[in-house]
């Protein structure tokens, strides 16, 4: 395939990447004012551009521990997954259902492998999807008791410390772990065995212009329709959440962030007040999110036969 084609596809995740999930990073904190957004970018940027360089495990489950991918046939099957990935997550989420990207592309990867006849490993895919449906809900129950205690240590000033350290455990929890996707197709498109600095920097690059662009819509959902948040809301899922996906990606499993921040906040509501929680709408998150995965096999799949069927 084109090395024009593979680089413009690889951007192009990146760059949808940051729309998807870089706002949802920064929403939680958006009603507290220690970390201004240009701010958050630049530390979310920062951390996308050098913990891979410190550990990809994440990434190399993605490009082996799914299926080997690897030569042309890698490089087909992974760009029919990302273009079907991302036509999923566009679709759902300019019908107002918003989506994890990374079910989308585990989706979609097993989906395009195993219509192209590249080997699917069904016990990597299981555990995957395990871990991944597992994280909302670790997120959620964390959320109970740094939720209490918070409200015995964070009063003012400390409330803002303890919101800077959540946000930097955030962002080095999806620069270790769901960000990771961005460098597995950076990886597989261009042949590449392990992260390197100029690859990262460039995909940070991308990432951050699309965190910039989403930020205003992904902020609105996660802070204002799910749970009518406040700042202890905010504080609270951050934590959790970058406890939950750090610990995902200590065992090679790639997560949601978003799905495990919407946990978290779910959980901070709740065990403050069920009525707190917008039930609804957070149906509606789900309802997308058990949407993706399938519809993306099967998109996928059915792409890959054309493209195999065209260049027989």
């Amino acid at each position: 395939m084109s090395p024009i084609v593979l680089t413009a596809l690889a951007g192009l995740f990146a760059i949808i990447s940051g729309i998807n999930d870089g706002g949802a990073l920064l929403a939680t904190g958006l009603k507290i004012p220690s970390i201004r957004p240009v701010t958050g970018v630049l530390m979310m940027m920062a951390a996308v551009a050098l913990v891979p360089l410190v550990t990809s495990q994440v990434a190399i489950t993605f490009t082996t521990r799914l299926a080997t991918m690897e030569g042309p046939d890698g490089q087909v099957a992974m760009a029919v997954a990302v273009l079907s990935a991302l036509a999923v997550v566009m679709f759902l989420s300019g019908r107002g259902r918003p989506t994890s990207l990374t079910l989308a592309i585990v989706g979609a990867l097993t989906g395009a492998n195993l219509a192209w006849g590249v080997p699917v490993s069904y016990g990597g895919v299981a555990f995957v999807l395990g871990v991944a449906l597992a994280a909302p809900f670790v997120g959620a129950l964390l959320a109970i008791p740094v939720r209490i205690l918070l409200v015995r240590l964070a009063h003012g000033r400390t409330l803002r410390q303890w919101h800077r350290a959540g946000f930097t455990l955030q962002c080095l929890a999806y620069a270790a772990n769901d960000g990771q996707k961005m460098l597995a197709v950076f990886m597989i498109s261009f042949g590449l065995p392990s992260a390197s600095l100029p690859t990262c920097v460039a995909m940070a690059g991308l990432f951050g212009a699309g965190a910039v662009y989403g930020l205003p819509r992904a902020g609105r959902l996660l802070s204002r329709e799910i749970l009518a948040s406040r700042p202890l809301h905010g504080v609270t899922a951050e934590l959790s959440a970058g406890t939950a996906v750090i610990g995902c990606a200590a065992i090679g499993a790639p997560v949601s962030m978003t799905q495990s921040i919407a946990g978290a906040l779910i959980g901070a509501g709740a065990v403050e007040s069920m009525g707190r929680v917008r039930w609804h709408s957070a149906m509606k998150i789900v309802l997308a999110w058990m949407l993706t995965l399938p519809v993306s096999a099967l998109l996928a799949a059915a792409a890959a036969l054309i493209v195999r069927g065209v260049m027989a």
